[in-house]
């Protein structure tokens, strides 16, 4: 039979080595913790693969999962001493999710499980404190209501406020057991009346319910949006963890916090977190209540009153410092703990790989390399690439005049501006319309997911630096200020109402992260400082990486900014994007509209002296490089006029009919240019297109030779071939303008001439290819488009779904399709290699930039990936991980 329930505590470790993928990963590091003699609750986790099985069979559970899961209680029983339903002495558990990965906030909790009219009243005298018993009762009501009942949340809140501002209270420890009482027997008529029902009073019904929802939790719409923000598989899913409860709200020697062995945000090697005392851990968590530090010094550095921990209670505080040096040597990580101190005792209850800033990443990573702790490939291996992102940007010009409004705590760092919106469906939907926003919340929610990620940057106006705004911004790389506790927010209104000024919605906002301030109207930026530990990282990682890295990159600021990045050359130049400028658009729409060779060649003739001023600029930037210049590639039509106003001046310029211009512009119309009359099609009917295009690349590579001493390499690409025939002709066409160059300039320069594999033909006829081409450059946004007979323009509509349903497990134009489009490309350079053993191969889509996709491009074998720009440092970074097998 099937073991899914693993015990732990009391010297008992059912899951052995910690297995996360089956245990997820709260329940094996629980289990971990106690196995090394750490104080943890005892409980039990039901594994992910009960998960799988869960859903598979219409969301119900098999008979031995209730045996097993009796066996469990048992166990905690014995431990405890206590027997879960008893009215004298009852044993309350947490009921937690724990998937493989750390999902902060996208699943279910349920605490203090076990409470009912009966076993408050044993918990009130067993514990001799009355008001505990009442306040944790409430809070189980409040929460299996929302969570399993699915009932609506803000009734219980509201009663909640009114039974405060009734009795005159600010805060909810000035509540009495007598209030408390009350409150429990409205929260227990708001669920008959929406419910239909009573409130639950049998605890194992009571365990089953919430089992059953945090399984539920791993499908519910936050969790799929984050899965799929983070490339979380679906069929992994969730463990759940039920442990005894430990209580932090039995008075003043109680309390519960969260704390990372490092600062998540800038990554210095100083305890950082937050604790709460008389408290739950959703009142740390939820932004509720802002917690206090704790740490003496970040109290100080904050200028915050209210004592830290460290203070209020020295002796559980230095025993937690001893276990954050331990977990830290274990786990050989910084780590994210939860702890609750239930009368002056300590107990941790939870330990996982903190999230964290770039920033802190980085740090981290070097720091414990430098400390020995671990390797320096272990360091490499650390950093998420993609999270460099945020380091790659630019942050509040601190010369720049700033209208601060006020000052909340720097929660995750890096600075915004944009339009101020007040609720996450806004913040997507403008997001979508192009606007950058500023989300502004009282405090978020899981519900929040979408608009947190469609927004620039968030601002709260309750919650600490633990708080769920803060977790999430750290993971997402959003600058974040949370606890700003002098904005007052009228989310229907859409107004924001501080220092006696009002913010409205679309007005525009500054945050900054860093700081905490928050100011009215756009702030000045200036571009990032890349050294210190992002050099050291970048350094260590050019070490072992094996795959060059280019830029995409057609103007001489992109090629400017890929050499700050540290890009050995340039993998793509759309020389199309040249085309359009407005100094030339007419040149290039009197070559289209003519009616002859000769027609055209005069046209081209004007466009000669700016093709070969763009090329020189670009090569003098990539001077002994390599720089792969595709040939045009849109189609014709893309550079006509649309509207009545554009024939009217075009016509006047072309000195040309505005009739005769419509008629071209209709002879040139295809239904679908993606497959049309583009790329080599173009060359082959118009080869003095290309002609002139490849004499101002030999031109200007001869100039840049003349005047640096060091020529650049040209790698002249021609778009869209599918067989070898075009290839040879277009290749001729190259080849003439070439030597028609070095004979008038008297110099010959290196160069190649290959073409951009881009689709399904062209792959699978590869070796044939390889015959006149010297390099193949995978063009992997249309090899996905041909491959999958997907337009990306308008994919975007339906993959959402694509993903959620598993038909593709990531947007195959964010990461390559490896199982279709990722063995076309193994193909063609198999086939390539073989015809050609030193043919050059690489890719440029926007595939270059991905981490999964480098991995894949280095198990194929690829010599480079091209990427834009301010991806160059990410994609060494993944090449580096590539090479070490990460």
């Amino acid at each position: 039979m099937t073991q899914y329930v693993y015990r732990f505590g009391g010297g008992v470790s059912d899951g052995g080595s910690g297995d996360k993928t089956l245990l997820g990963g709260k329940g094996a590091n629980l289990d971990e913790m106690a196995s090394i003699g750490l104080p943890v609750p005892p409980g039990f986790t039901i594994a992910t693969t009960m998960c799988t099985r869960y859903y598979e069979e219409g969301q119900s559970f098999p008979d031995s999962l209730r045996d097993e899961v009796a066996n469990g209680l048992i166990h905690i029983e014995g431990i405890t001493g206590k027997k879960f339903g008893d009215e004298a002495d009852p044993l309350l558990v947490s009921v937690r999710s724990g998937a493989r990965v750390s999902m902060p906030g996208m699943m279910d909790t349920v605490l203090n499980l076990g409470l009912n009219d009966a076993t408050v009243q044993g918990l009130a005298a067993v514990s001799d404190d009355a008001r505990f018993a009442w306040d944790s009762y409430r809070r189980f009501i409040q929460m299996y209501s929302d969570v399993v009942l699915e009932l609506d949340h803000g009734r219980f809140e509201e009663a909640l406020e009114i039974a405060k501002e009734d009795r005159g209270y600010y805060l909810d420890t000035e509540l009495t057991a007598a209030d408390w009482q009350a409150l429990v027997a409205e929260y227990k008529a708001i669920v008959e009346e929406l419910w239909g029902k009573p409130f639950p009073q049998d605890v194992h019904d009571q365990l089953w319910g919430a089992i059953g929802a945090v399984f539920g939790s791993w499908q519910a719409d936050r969790a799929k949006v984050y899965r799929r923000l983070n490339n979380i598989p679906g069929d992994w899913g969730t463990a759940v963890n039920v442990q005894a409860m430990v209580f932090g709200n039995m008075g003043d020697t109680s309390a519960t916090g969260v704390a990372f062995t490092r600062d998540p945000s800038t990554g210095a090697n100083a305890y950082y977190g937050e604790f709460l005392i008389n408290a739950q851990g959703e009142d740390v968590v939820a932004g509720i209540r802002t917690p206090q530090y704790l740490t003496l010094a970040a109290r100080e550095a904050a200028n915050a009153k209210p004592a830290s921990m460290e203070e209020a209670m020295p002796d559980a505080y230095a025993e937690l410092a001893a276990v954050f040096d331990r977990l830290e040597k274990h786990y050989r990580d910084m780590q994210d703990i939860e702890f609750t101190v239930q009368q002056g005792k300590l107990w941790m209850l939870q330990t996982r790989s903190g999230k964290r800033t770039a920033k802190a990443a980085l740090k981290i990573a070097v720091d414990m390399a430098e400390e020995g702790l671990i390797t320096r490939e272990e360091a490499i291996l650390r950093v998420d690439p993609q999270a460099l992102d945020q380091l790659l940007h630019p942050t509040l010009d601190p010369k720049a005049r700033r209208d601060v409004l006020t000052k909340g705590l720097p929660a995750s760092p890096g600075a915004a501006s944009g339009v101020a919106v007040f609720d996450s469906d806004t913040a997507e939907r403008r997001s979508n319309a192009g606007d950058a926003v500023i989300l502004i919340r009282t405090e978020t929610s899981p519900e929040d997911i979408h608009g947190m990620h469609a927004a620039r940057g968030i601002l709260t106006a309750r919650g600490g630096m633990t708080s769920h705004a803060a977790v999430v911004a750290r993971g997402m790389g959003r600058p974040c200020v949370s606890g700003a506790g002098s904005i007052s927010i009228d989310a229907k209104a859409g107004v924001m109402k501080v220092a006696g000024r009002e913010i409205r919605e679309g007005d525009i906002v500054t945050i900054d992260g860093s700081t905490g301030e928050v100011m009215a109207g756009a702030v000045a930026t200036v571009q990032p400082e890349l050294a210190g530990d992002f050099g050291t990282m970048m350094e260590w990682a050019d070490g072992v990486r094996r795959l060059k890295v280019r830029a995409n990159a057609e103007t001489p600021l992109d090629c400017r900014t890929a050499r700050e990045f540290g890009a050995e050359g340039i993998g793509l130049c759309r020389t199309e994007h040249m085309f359009f400028e407005q100094s030339r658009i007419t040149s290039v729409r009197q070559m289209i509209l003519a009616e002859d060779e000769a027609g055209r060649r005069v046209a081209l003739e004007k466009l000669l002296p700016e093709q070969r001023s763009d090329f020189v600029e670009i090569f003098e930037v990539m001077v002994g490089l390599p720089c792969t210049i595709r040939l045009l590639d849109p189609p014709l039509h893309e550079f006509l006029p649309h509207a009545e106003a554009e024939f009217d001046e075009v016509a006047q310029a072309a000195g040309i009919a505005v009739e005769q211009l419509k008629r071209r512009a209709a002879e040139l119309h295809e239904f679908n240019p993606m497959l049309g009359h583009r790329g080599c099609r173009l060359g082959v009917t118009y080869p003095e297109i290309y002609e002139m295009q490849a004499r101002a690349i030999f031109e200007a590579a001869v100039i840049v030779a003349e005047k640096s001493g060091a020529a650049p390499i040209p790698e002249v690409m021609i778009p869209l071939v599918g067989t070898k025939r075009e290839l040879e002709l277009m290749k001729a066409v190259v080849d003439a303008a070439a030597e028609a160059v070095f004979a008038d300039k008297g110099r010959r320069i290196e160069y190649l001439v290959g073409t951009m594999i881009e689709l399904p033909r062209a792959a699978l006829k590869a070796g044939e290819i390889a015959e006149a081409g010297e390099f193949f450059s995978f063009g992997t946004n249309d090899l996905t488009q041909t491959t999958l007979g997907v337009s990306r323009d308008d994919a975007s509509r339906f993959l959402g779904a694509y993903v959620d349903k598993g038909i593709y497990a990531r947007d195959p134009f964010v990461s390559i399709d490896v199982e279709g489009v990722g063995e076309l490309i193994e193909l063609a350079a198999e086939r390539g290699r073989k015809t050609r053993p030193d043919i050059k191969l690489g890719i440029c889509g926007e595939h270059g930039g991905d981490p999964a996709s480098i991995a894949f491009c280095e198990k194929v074998g690829l010599d480079y990936v091209s990427a834009s720009p301010y991806r160059v440092p990410i994609a060494r970074l993944a090449a580096a991980q590539a090479a070490l097998g990460g």
